[in-house]
């Protein structure tokens, strides 16, 4: 069971790495972003990458948890 965990939280993390870097490509203001894209509001893709980043992150700090408590 806890080598199932381990993948799956491997899984995650590297999804979670690729969605990231996607949106930095896609935003174009570097890394942190520029002040601008602090003040306008997500949109289509966009917004869709912001949310599938929200839900991966939640999943891997859940699948985290239950891997310690399973390990």
């Amino acid at each position: 069971m806890a080598d199932f965990m381990n993948l799956i939280q491997l899984l995650i993390s590297i999804l979670l790495v690729v969605v990231i870097l996607v949106q930095v490509k896609e935003g174009g203001g570097g890394l942190f972003g520029s002040a601008s894209s602090t003040i306008r509001t997500r949109r289509g893709m966009e917004k869709t990458l912001f949310q599938i980043t929200v839900v991966l992150a939640v999943l891997f700090v859940v699948i985290s948890i239950i891997s310690v408590r399973v390990g």
